[in-house]
């Protein structure tokens, strides 16, 4: 075994969060396969290992929009309050495989009533799914808590009637709302009206800022979106300048070690200082092109990611998974890859935890028992 696989293994043991996940993102892949034979949609492949290493391939295109030509097989077989249910029951149980404890859940519940349920029916199967599933996980003496994050679609534009759908909902387990797809061309500001309904209802929102797009994303995610935490965020970085010159305290300029200076523009700065959450997804933002946009080479391996720079700047950052199945990630894979590329100790890996709980959309007072019980397992 090597050192990454047994970090990854020691990691599945520890209790761990998830704010970013995408259900519809995640199936198991022979599931996938067994509900498009009942509905008759064609898959690429009918081998569990092989349709995996397809996804995983057609993800890591460097380009968002193709990333997500990959739901369109999932969202095939998502039409029914069965499959459904079904889906979602499964999804928490692997996450608890995976020992997440709490997360949060994302999906588009307008991309699933072409079978003919209603908006209100789609998620109340999926409620009734990750109930189930936190039940399995219980009966199997294990412990996992979830919320659902309501996504509206940018393209659709139809946030107004998904946000009602979400505060319908608020006390019958959806504990948010977010926007999701394509990122460039669909800014925040066109839906302030939305974001503005759930400011005065009081229900939390994430935007997906700063991945496909820019540092002009990004301030319209916390203008016009009132956004409490950044779907990815990344691109934050394009507003931070890192100079590097001679030691100055050398009196001949000679063998004195690089200073380095770093700047923070307007944007990045109000991210850092108010702390606003990045929903880091390590892979994915590879696979996306988010981490080459700042770069600027294709070829941009984890060692590129900007994510420990953010982090040794004070931003709070965390550590997420966006799509298992499309990326074909698990969040204790995600920690072992940013601790082989950067050298985090465990203490580091958990503090990832614990910014994501303090961002999470938990009431305060279970934020502070699930940081007591976390740190507790991970001091260990």
């Amino acid at each position: 075994m090597s050192t990454y696989e047994g970090l990854e293994a020691q990691l599945r043991e520890l209790p761990k969060v998830s704010l970013h996940d995408h259900m519809d993102g995640s199936l198991r892949p022979a599931t996938l396969i067994e509900l498009a034979a009942e509905v008759g949609h064609e898959l690429p492949s009918s081998d569990p290992d092989q349709l995996q290493e397809i996804f995983r391939t057609n993800a890591n295109s460097g380009d968002l929009v193709k990333y997500l030509e990959t739901f369109a097989h999932t969202a095939a077989v998502m039409q029914s309050a069965e499959n459904l249910k079904r889906i979602a029951r499964e999804y928490v149980e692997d996450l608890a495989a995976d020992g997440i404890v709490y997360a949060e859940i994302r999906w588009a519940p307008e991309q699933h009533t072409a079978g003919g349920l209603s908006l209100d029916e789609a998620v109340e199967a999926v409620q009734a799914g990750l109930a189930e599933g936190v039940e399995a996980v219980a009966a199997a003496d294990g412990a996992i808590a979830v919320g659902q994050l309501i996504s509206a679609m940018r393209q659709n534009d139809n946030a107004a009637e998904i946000v009602e759908l979400a505060l319908r909902h608020r006390e019958k387990g959806v504990v948010g709302f977010d926007i999701a797809g394509p990122e460039a061309g669909f800014p925040p500001s066109k839906f302030a009206a939305s974001f503005t309904r759930l400011a005065e209802q009081m229900l939390p929102a994430t935007v997906h800022a700063g991945e496909a797009d820019g540092i002009k994303s990004v301030r319209d995610a916390l203008v016009h979106g009132r956004a409490q935490r950044l779907g990815h965020g990344i691109r934050v970085a394009e507003d931070i300048t890192v100079t590097t010159g001679p030691d100055s305290r050398s009196k001949t300029g000679d063998g004195g070690e690089d200073l380095i200076e770093v700047q923070l523009g307007p944007v990045a700065r109000w991210v850092r200082d108010r702390q606003i959450h990045l929903e880091a997804s390590p892979t994915s933002n590879l696979h996306t092109g988010a981490v080459s946009a700042l770069t600027g080479d294709a070829e941009s391996g984890m060692d590129a990611h900007p994510f420990d720079m953010l982090y040794q700047l004070g931003f709070n950052i965390g550590v997420n998974t966006d799509n298992r199945l499309v990326s074909g990630v698990t969040l204790s894979g995600e920690l072992a890859a940013l601790a082989e590329a950067f050298d985090y100790s465990l203490a580091e890996l958990a503090d990832f935890q614990v910014n994501a709980i303090e961002a999470s959309f938990l009431d305060y007072e279970d934020r502070q028992a699930l940081t007591a019980a976390v740190l507790e397992a991970w001091n260990a």
